[in-house]
């Protein structure tokens, strides 16, 4: 029954929110932060564990780095478009000339990384030596005037209908598949310490140098790196690995403070406000995009650095872009798709039981880690400025093919992994690899490979039991030429010796006097054509009836 105020008297009985409520002055208490970590920690459990059971599933690894070049092709894609349709449009009166370029490129490297990912790991290691030594030859031909293309100040390029290749980014890939084979190889046969050093460290030195005289410091780091990463993943020992690696940072800060404009960009990182408008204008303006773009950003396409604000915003900087358009959020997807490549990268190392392929797949990580790291490191002031690009982001043909090429090296290896392996040969190759119709991987054994690298040693034993003996052979032949040749000169000195003493002799004969043709010997005999005649005239002589004499001596 209804109670004079309209209300029953279950109705009018207090309740403990409005208790709460008149404690906390009529307002509803706010929820502290253990209680929203204790709702947000089961949903972070669940997240988890579906994550590691996708991760459980044998082609994780495959899928992870085959998704994320993807995503990264398509945003550099998407931010060279709007970074460079500014400068495009005011160049060459078209918003999409290097945006075209640069899918013409990125449409390469991805038939690069098909073709990289069929290629049998036998055939990768077979071609790693042929690859280097030929970029090794590009590194030579591209500094001759005539062949290389130079622009500011450098000969870095080969032009080609339109389109330039650099050989100093195929420079790094092959010597990171030649030195994760040299490595794999010395070590399974239980090389000394000098035998794993010499032919790497001094070939890497060399193509070192060889990038130095284009020159381009940017990519001589990034061979230090490569070399470094080798070396430490081969497990060479700690004092030669910090030997080396101090040596290079000394040869590093030796040619950063040898040429000018090296030496200014040095400068100006140590004092940014020296000269604002000169040698810090590019790096003033990159911090400028990046707090202009907050947490949210400006909006894809609305960046104001790249209307000639921001020199190289599509290429060097275009992380600052990337900051502007999609603020601090897109930074650190961006930051967050290379640490998610780095966990795939180095799980795949982990898992694989191919030593060159763990050696590889590591290198590789590597590589493109720090390239990403100093690059986003110089755009926020944190380094100086070196000019790596970023990988797979930043506007560059060959750095976006080759870069392309080397994650389809790291997807293959992925298919190697030994779990991979048995799903496919399984049949659970998923419709992405009957898609793509890619060949079933050959399992890694250890006794395969030991007997194979017997074979090749024998095969290598008997090629040089080969040269040898035909090294032994041409020895005696040229020994029996040097002889006969000593031979001949010997009679030949000795005939003429006879000559001059014979000459000697007449002319003393002569001296006294005498005819030396007087005392010979056959004086008086007939010659052979003299009998000859002789026989003739008297076969005349009986049929004529008169002969003739023949002459005498």
């Amino acid at each position: 029954m209804a109670t004079p105020e309209g209300r029953s008297p279950e109705q009018r009985r207090p309740r403990p929110s409005d208790a709460r409520r008149r404690t906390s002055g009529g307002r509803a208490p706010r929820r502290t932060a253990a209680a929203d970590v204790r709702r947000i920690a089961p949903m972070l459990a669940g997240v988890r564990a579906r994550f590691g059971a996708w991760l459980s599933r044998p082609l994780a690894s495959f899928h992870l780095i085959v998704t994320i070049a993807t995503l990264l092709t398509v945003l550099g894609l998407v931010m060279v478009l709007s970074a460079s349709s500014v400068e495009a449009y005011a160049d060459t009166g078209s918003a999409y000339g290097l945006f075209t370029q640069q899918v013409i490129y990125a449409l390469l490297g991805a038939v690069m990384f098909y073709i990289a990912l069929r290629t049998p790991v036998h055939l990768l290691r077979k071609l790693a030596l042929p690859a280097f030594v030929a970029s090794l030859v590009m590194l030579v031909l591209v500094l001759i005037p005539g062949i290389g293309k130079e622009s500011g100040g450098a000969r870095r390029w080969f032009e080609f209908a339109g389109l330039s290749f650099q050989p100093s980014e195929m420079a790094k890939v092959a010597l990171v598949v030649w030195g994760a084979h040299l490595l794999a190889s010395r070590r399974a046969e239980y090389a000394t310490l000098k035998e794993l050093l010499i032919p790497l460290v001094p070939a890497a030195v060399l193509m070192a140098a060889l990038v130095v005289m284009q020159p381009n410091l940017s990519t001589t780091i990034a061979i230090g790196i490569i070399l470094v990463a080798l070396l430490w993943f081969a497990g060479v020992p700690l004092k030669l690995f910090l030997g080396v690696l101090g040596s290079g940072v000394v040869i590093a800060g030796v040619l950063a403070m040898t040429a000018g404009y090296r030496s200014a960009r040095v400068r100006a990182f140590l004092n940014p406000g020296d000269d604002p408008q000169g040698i810090g204008y590019q790096g003033r303006q990159a911090k400028f995009s990046l707090a202009d773009g907050g947490v949210f950003g400006r909006g894809l396409g609305q960046s104001r650095a790249k209307w000639s604000y921001l020199p190289n915003s599509h290429n060097d900087f275009i992380f600052a872009i990337i900051g502007e358009e999609l603020g601090f959020l897109g930074c650190l997807a961006v930051i967050g798709l290379f640490a998610l490549f780095v966990f795939a990268g180095l799980r795949i190392a982990m898992r694989s039981i191919d030593p060159f392929l763990r050696l590889l797949t590591a290198t590789a990580t590597t590589w493109i880690l720090a390239q990403a790291m100093i690059n986003i490191g110089y755009v926020i002031g944190l380094l100086p400025v070196t000019g790596l690009q970023l990988p797979l982001v930043s506007a560059g043909g060959t750095s976006t093919a080759i870069t392309l090429a080397m994650f389809g090296i790291i997807a293959n290896a992925a298919r190697h992994e030994p779990e991979a392996v048995a799903a496919l040969h399984a049949g659970q190759d998923g419709r992405f690899g009957r898609l793509l119709r890619l060949p079933k991987p050959e399992q890694y054994s250890p006794a395969k490979a030991a007997a194979a690298r017997r074979a090749a040693i024998e095969k290598a034993d008997r090629k040089r039991a080969a040269q040898r003996e035909a090294q032994r052979r041409a020895a005696q032949q040229r020994e029996r030429r040097r002889r006969e040749d000593e031979r001949r000169r010997e009679d030949q000195r000795r005939h003429e010796q006879q000559r001059r003493r014979v000459e000697q002799g007449r002319r003393a004969e002569l001296g006294r006097g005498r005819d030396p043709r007087r005392d010979d010997l056959r004086r008086g005999q007939a010659l052979a054509s003299d009998r000859r005649w002789d026989a003739a005239s008297r076969s005349r002589e009986d049929r004529d009836g008169y002969g003739e004499r023949g002459f005498r001596r």
